[in-house]
């Protein structure tokens, strides 16, 4: 898409800007396009209309997904499509019970796949012992998470919404046994999709200050206190805004990476891998 002069928009980029960073907002400058207006207006949808999505929508979102970078072509990932009712209610309890993977109309399952990499590798007839490392693990996942948030893009461009589903590695096994995964095949995230109901829609979540994330030729300070209480008065803001229970940002991750039990029984993803094939030496 061609990069627009600069015109009259500053005010609306400005507008997304603040809502993607609250008070603490850099000004917009430079070139621009659509894509960043659908990039920044994301927004996570966790509430839908029950109504299908359209005919081809679902091959639409995997020429997008396939056109994401792929670490050396290898393309180690693949995608399962869920629509079947009974199926998404089963996904769903083993996904800590998240109730829109029943409402949505669509949920896509991606998978780091090293299972078709070994096939080839052993119709050529060499052993491929490679995947065996865990850095061929790790260019599975990224591929997989590379490819969806193409696929995310598409949809927020088509009027669609969508979730990341993280539950699906809560019981790894069971997922995999339910979607019929090969060995070397593990579902890393789901995704629901479908129409946002605008009744109960979402809005664009703030997140961190910049000056948090973005270091310039060398990493800086991994903490900046006065960013981290910029942050938690924002989302305080946002929460109060739309009657939420109000709690730091901060304290949200501090809850999320405390114990072990805090991760749902991911903590014992390693042990899971190696069930389902995966050596990572």
């Amino acid at each position: 898409m061609s990069l627009a002069a600069e015109p009259e928009t500053t005010d609306a980029r400005a507008g997304r800007f603040r809502r993607r960073y609250g008070r603490s907002a850099p000004l917009p400058h430079g070139p621009w396009s659509d894509t960043l207006d659908v990039l920044l207006d994301h927004k996570t949808t966790r509430a839908y209309l029950r109504q299908p999505v359209p005919a081809g929508v679902v091959e639409t979102l995997v020429a997008a997904a396939q056109s994401a970078p792929t670490s050396s072509n290898l393309q180690a990932w693949s995608v399962v499509a869920v629509q079947d009712p009974a199926r998404k209610a089963r996904l769903a309890q083993l996904a800590s019970s998240n109730p829109h993977i029943e409402e949505a109309p669509l949920f896509l399952i991606w998978v780091a796949d090293l299972a078709r990499a070994r096939a080839i590798a052993s119709s050529s007839g060499t052993p491929g012992d490679g995947l065996d490392y865990l850095e061929s693990f790790l260019v599975a996942a990224i591929d997989a998470a590379l490819a969806a948030q193409n696929a995310v893009v598409a949809i927020d461009s088509l009027g669609l919404g969508s979730c990341y589903i993280g539950g699906m590695r809560n019981h790894p096994e069971a997922v995999a046994q339910e979607l019929g995964l090969p060995p070397e095949a593990v579902a890393v995230f789901g995704l629901t999709v479908g129409y946002p109901d605008p009744a109960r829609a979402s809005d664009v979540k703030p997140r961190l200050p910049q000056s948090s994330v973005l270091h310039y030729e060398q990493y800086g300070e991994p903490v900046r206190p006065a960013d981290l209480d910029a942050y938690n008065a924002t989302l305080k803001l946002f929460r109060s805004e739309r009657a939420r229970a109000l709690a730091d940002g901060t304290e949200r991750v501090a809850r999320r990476v405390g114990t072990p039990p805090a991760l749902k029984g991911r903590e014992r993803l390693t042990q899971i891998l190696r069930k389902l094939g995966f050596k990572l030496i």
